[in-house]
């Protein structure tokens, strides 16, 4: 995660790519960027974006982030129906 001043957000820009916590329910999701004052998160393997306020995300810890690239690569391996 990035800093970038001095106001409440502060320390809580993650990086486009990597693996966030949303505090308010526990999901975990790949960041995708962001939106306005928000962070856009899609869920691992697929699925619709969530926008999660900055301050509400944290970097995922090294278990969920194992699990969430499991199931981006089992959903890659996937044949097509």
């Amino acid at each position: 995660m990035t800093g970038g001043g001095d106001g409440p957000e502060a320390g809580c820009t993650p990086e486009r790519g990597s693996f966030a916590v949303d505090v308010r329910d526990g999901r975990v999701g790949r960041v995708m960027g962001r939106v306005g004052a928000y962070v856009r998160l899609r869920p691992p393997g697929g699925g619709p974006v969530w926008d999660c306020p900055p301050e509400s995300v944290r970097p995922a810890p090294p278990g969920a982030v194992l699990r969430a690239r499991v199931t981006e690569i089992n959903r890659e391996g996937q044949l097509p129906r």
